[in-house]
């Protein structure tokens, strides 16, 4: 069932912009006084307006009306350059604060670990980063003016009204008495309603995201129709829920109007009678008409500016929702690891087990996925209460300079091993140790600066060939210029670690029959190259950065037997000295490795050397056994074709 998630206050999320506001305090106190500087000014042409009408009057001097015109011209042009620099300033210090917002976000994103992205959805992340964040741009610059605007103008305004007639006010503004409770109400609606625009817009951003992402699954299958169906029904679901927006944004502003209607009408009716008995002068009722009006607009800017704090208060709940994640325990204060002598560390598992956290439900919109995650996540558990294990009882060590190998079929929990040593996931049981110290001991940065990660899905940046290569080797990565503004041909400079490590994985020669070589730019993901030139700019990347710890997981898997032999030669030299963990289900790929583990259902099953697994009658030699009659089948075939 899906879970309803209640409304936060307006107030206690919006608090929390402040501190965005000091470094652009100097500019916020000048554009809030220009806007009330500039609502003065507008309040000056009514009362100019009195006087020349009254100067034009039997018992008036008409002498003054030039003046007067005069200085009406001069407030009015003087208002309007005010008017200007007001929302210049005010405006600009959105923007200003909208980009901080996005710079922390990712900051704070980047920080996060792998369990938390488990259980986001990429396009949900997006809405918050994009639409979100706009309203809460709305609301930190141009709701603030127009408010301040709003109050100030109408203060001014009933000052001025209260001069004139301090009883025609009265009555004139008693209709207006109703005005907070209705934008009370009403604001707390839209408050909740806008929550439910922006999640559904979350869930249309996840559709439209995973659809452009798999977008060659959805061909293959046939699926175009009915995915195009699935997001025609979200989309329908988003026009539901903004026509509701707009019901209620549509009672706001017509509500204002009407009671400042109201207040017109009694102007009309109270002041006509004040007028004919000679309590104020034509001058004056044309005047008091004219800041009634004036009070009008603010009457309706300030349910539309109401209506931007309430859509800005609920995109800053959703927003905070990410600033206030906490990321995991990380150490970033603990150790340095130590130099080796020029060589890698040891590394040794004691009595480790380890399952992945179950994706349980934090957002209102995954609420419902998110719980059938949970439960597929315990399918094969005895007990629906206890996690399905992926590791269990792993014990091992390498030494420092040593070649581990982890061969076992698809699920055996390779991968989760792998992605244990540089702490994307720590276990929930055992100890993993680094030069006979606990991972946790250490700095996340110092210990990932001395790991070098092929994983087993190979990710490209939209960048080119060598910034992908090249990216390890500098904290920093320059912006790249778009190759639709660099000269044809052009050439990039390479770093010699770059050269290196692209001879290593056999990329060289893929990079020298591109046209610009490694100034070639790549798709999304890297979609411009095969799945094993993809595999061997993952692994160059990986050796330029010369680590002292190598993990490859399965990198070699899309490469043909051939090149993957130039590979294994290569790294041989390459990994000296160096400690390396491989992973495979290829025997060819780890039958060199000074130690073999061989998994099953988490479980290390066999251990030892090539040699000595290949005599005993055990998985090691089933799956060499396997595997060489699979590659003699693949040989027969060319030789008969």
């Amino acid at each position: 069932m899906k879970q309803q998630r209640k409304s936060k206050p307006a107030l206690p999320a919006l608090k929390r912009l402040l501190p965005y506001y000091h470094p652009y305090r100097q500019q916020v106190a000048i554009g809030l006084i220009v806007v009330i500087v500039s609502s003065a000014g507008s309040s000056v042409i009514p009362a100019l307006l009195q006087r020349a009408i009254d100067a034009m009057g039997p018992t008036g001097s008409r002498d003054r009306l030039p003046w007067i015109a005069a200085v009406m011209l001069v407030t009015a042009l003087v208002s309007g350059v005010l008017r200007f620099f007001m929302r210049s300033i005010m405006n600009g210090v959105s923007r200003r604060i909208e980009t901080d917002l996005r710079h922390n976000l990712l900051a704070r994103l980047l920080t996060l670990d792998a369990a938390w992205y488990g259980r986001w959805r990429t396009g949900d992340l997006m809405a918050r980063l994009t639409n979100d964040l706009s309203a809460v741009r709305m609301a930190s610059g141009p709701a603030v003016m127009y408010f301040v605007s709003t109050v100030a103008g109408g203060l001014i305004a009933l000052v001025m009204m209260i001069r004139i007639n301090a009883q025609l006010a009265a009555f004139a503004l008693l209709p207006i008495a109703a005005l907070p409770v209705i934008t009370i109400k009403l604001g707390r609606r839209i408050h909740a309603q806008f929550e439910g625009v922006q999640s559904q817009f979350s869930q249309l951003s996840t559709r439209a995201q995973e659809n452009l992402s798999g977008v060659r699954v959805v061909r293959a299958y046939r699926q175009e129709s009915s995915e195009t169906r699935r997001f025609n029904d979200m989309g329908e679901a988003y026009l539901q829920a903004n026509m509701g927006l707009a019901k209620l944004n549509g009672i706001m502003n017509p509500s204002a109007a009407l009671l400042a209607g109201l207040g017109a009408a009694i102007t009309l009716a109270v002041g006509g009678r004040l007028l004919i008995d000679g309590s104020i002068s034509i001058g004056a009722y044309v005047a008091f008409g004219i800041y009634l009006a004036l009070l009008t607009w603010p009457l309706i800017a300030f349910g539309w500016t109401m209506n931007l704090f309430q859509r800005g208060a609920a995109s800053m709940s959703r927003v905070l929702e990410l600033l206030d994640a906490v990321p995991a325990d990380v150490n970033n204060n603990g150790l340095g690891v130590a130099e080796q002598n020029g060589r890698g560390h040891s590394i040794e598992f004691k009595d480790v087990w380890f399952h992945y956290p179950a994706p349980l439900a934090t957002t209102e919109d995954g609420a419902a996925i998110n719980a059938q995650y949970a439960n597929l996540a315990n399918w094969s558990a005895p007990n629906a209460s206890e996690p399905r294990w992926v590791l269990r009882d792993v014990s091992f060590s390498v030494p420092a300079g040593g070649t581990l190998a982890i061969v076992g079929a698809t699920g055996s929990g390779k991968s989760a091993l792998m992605d244990l040593i540089p702490r994307f996931f720590d276990p929930q049981r055992g100890e993993i140790l680094l030069d006979g110290r606990p991972l946790r001991e250490y700095s996340l940065r110092a210990l990932r600066n001395e790991i070098g990660y092929v994983p087993q899905e190979s990710l490209l940046f939209s960048e080119t060939i060598g910034a992908n290569v090249s990216y390890g080797l500098a904290s920093e990565i320059a912006p790249l210029t778009h190759t639709a503004e660099l000269p044809i041909p052009y050439e990039i400079d390479v770093m010699p670690e770059v050269i290196d490590a692209a001879q290593i994985a056999q990329l060289a020669e893929t990079v020298t029959a591109f046209p610009h070589g490694f100034g070639t730019r790549l798709g999304e993901r890297g979609i411009n190259l095969s799945g094993g030139q993809k595999q061997r700019a993952a692994l160059a990347r990986a050796l330029a950065r010369r680590p002292r710890i190598v993990l490859l997981d399965d990198s070699l898997s899309a490469v043909d037997t051939q090149t993957e032999a130039a590979i294994l030669h290569g790294l041989q030299t390459a990994l000296s000295g160096r400690t390396a963990i491989i992973a495979s289900h290829r025997i060819s790929a780890v039958r060199d490795a000074d130690w073999i583990l061989v998994m099953d259902d988490g479980m290390v099953v066999e251990q030892g050397v090539h040699a000595d697994l290949v005599a005993r009658p055990g998985r090691y030699a089933s799956l060499l056994k396997r595997q060489q009659l699979l590659e003699a089948i693949e040989q027969g075939e060319e030789t008969a074709a």
